[in-house]
């Protein structure tokens, strides 16, 4: 593939993968699936919603809130998807619903019409599926291998849509990525055309809307405004630092606590966007770097954290805020190091050697704790690399290539971590 080649296709990745999101992505992905399905029907003639998700969903939508409803779970985004989400608005399916539509769905909670459990015929890490029944009619809709990919519609046994299982959404992503490198994308970031890369400041825009949201209103564990406030008491240094961990740390609060403002998401993750958006925005804004700086100081860091993610399935045990953060690393020391490529790839190799060990035990507000940790340990990887000091090739799964050391990550997400999350999901399965 020649480079202008891999430049568009890299653009086309960016904007495939970058997309605005109302809530966490997996409950919105299931609110979807239901709203599709209620197109197909009348909406105040609904009786029932089944709904069926893989293992993997189910983790990430059991404990999380769904935004404009104060509810957490997915039978709450199930019922209010249906009536009333836009079928048509992807991830912020749920942008517009209305307080009666709200009532309606806690009525229909009340009465027991809504039930949520495992997918047991799908071996898929993202599978959504929607049954939505009147007293005449029935619909079925299925989502599929990323969050807005639906592969089936079916109404009364009759198939309506079906999409190709062989025909993956992200196939030419993958393709692009097999051929992609950190070294490819730093060249890309750097030396592309500003016009063509001048949309990824829309995710620093969204993102640092929301972190404003959650600094000025109470949401979820209040982490950063908690950190905030430790400033003015002195026990927190009102630094470069402090300022990346708050201003990241309040976006996630905000989105893990219901807010419905969208953040710009990266790899179908509201918080992989934010940990690849706000510390870049942070540093950007204490360098005073131009627009075109941020612009590409941003496409580095979101393709970086698209690239790594491409290494392992798209819901695991590994937190990926932890990879994401791993491109703002790369945005961070490019805008640091006034373009030099050596600092990304050290930070980058450090990172693995910091934050490989950090699962997830599905969303919840706790992510932002997660968040607020690698974003940490991604400026501290930037601090050390600026000084030409790394996690070297002779410790633990970091290898002296950072492409090794990435794939190293990948392999233990995508194989050893298999039995850590079917842990996880039996004990969080289990709780009283």
């Amino acid at each position: 593939m020649d480079k202008q080649t891999m430049w568009q296709e890299l653009i086309k990745v960016v904007k495939h993968e970058v997309l605005p999101a109302i809530g966490c992505t997996e409950p919105i992905s299931l609110a979807l699936a239901a709203a599709v399905a209620a197109e197909h029907l009348d909406k105040n003639a609904i009786k029932k919603i089944d709904a069926r998700v893989s293992p993997n969903l189910m983790k990430n939508g059991m404990g999380v809130m769904v935004p404009g409803t104060g509810m957490v779970g997915l039978p709450i985004a199930a019922v209010i998807g249906a009536l009333g989400g836009d079928a048509h608005a992807g991830l912020e399916v749920l942008k517009n619903i209305t307080p009666q539509q709200l009532a309606q769905a806690k009525q229909m909670l009340r009465d027991n019409k809504i039930s949520v459990g495992i997918a047991a015929e799908s071996n898929k890490a993202i599978y959504s599926e929607a049954n939505l029944y009147t007293d005449k009619d029935y619909v079925k809709v299925c989502i599929e291998d990323s969050h807005t990919n639906i592969i089936l519609i079916e109404k009364n046994g009759e198939i309506l849509f079906q999409k190709d299982k062989n025909v993956g959404e992200s196939s030419q992503d993958n393709k692009v990525m097999q051929h992609a490198s950190v070294k490819s994308i730093y060249e890309f970031a750097t030396h592309v055309d500003f016009e063509e890369i001048k949309f990824i400041l829309h995710s620093a825009e969204l993102n640092d809307a929301l972190s404003q949201e959650g600094l000025k209103h109470t949401y979820g564990l209040c982490i950063a405004a908690t950190l905030q406030e430790q400033i003015k008491t002195g026990l927190l240094a009102d630094d470069l630092l402090s300022k990346v961990i708050i201003r990241t740390t309040a976006a996630s609060d905000a989105r893990m606590g219901g807010a419905t403002l969208p953040a710009m998401s990266n790899s179908g993750s509201g918080n992989q966007g934010i940990a690849a958006t706000m510390p870049v925005v942070v540093v950007a804004d204490y360098i005073g770097a131009t627009q075109e700086q941020l612009a590409r100081a941003l496409i580095l860091s979101h393709a970086i954290a698209i690239y790594i993610h491409s290494k392992f399935p798209p819901l695991s045990a590994l937190c990926a805020a932890s990879t994401a953060a791993m491109g703002s690393a790369a945005g961070m020391a490019w805008l640091l190091s006034q373009g030099q490529y050596e600092p990304i790839d050290m930070a980058i190799c450090s990172m693995i050697g910091d934050l490989s060990g950090i699962i997830c035990d599905g969303a919840s507000n706790s992510c932002a704790m997660k968040v607020s940790t690698s974003v940490s340990s991604a400026f501290k990887a930037v601090l050390m690399a600026l000084s030409h000091i790394r996690v070297t090739g002779n410790e633990g799964i970091v290898c002296d290539s950072v492409e090794t050391s990435i794939d190293n990550l990948g392999a233990i997400a995508s194989n050893s971590m298999k039995v850590t999350d079917t842990q996880i999901i039996d004990i969080m399965s289990h709780k009283a």
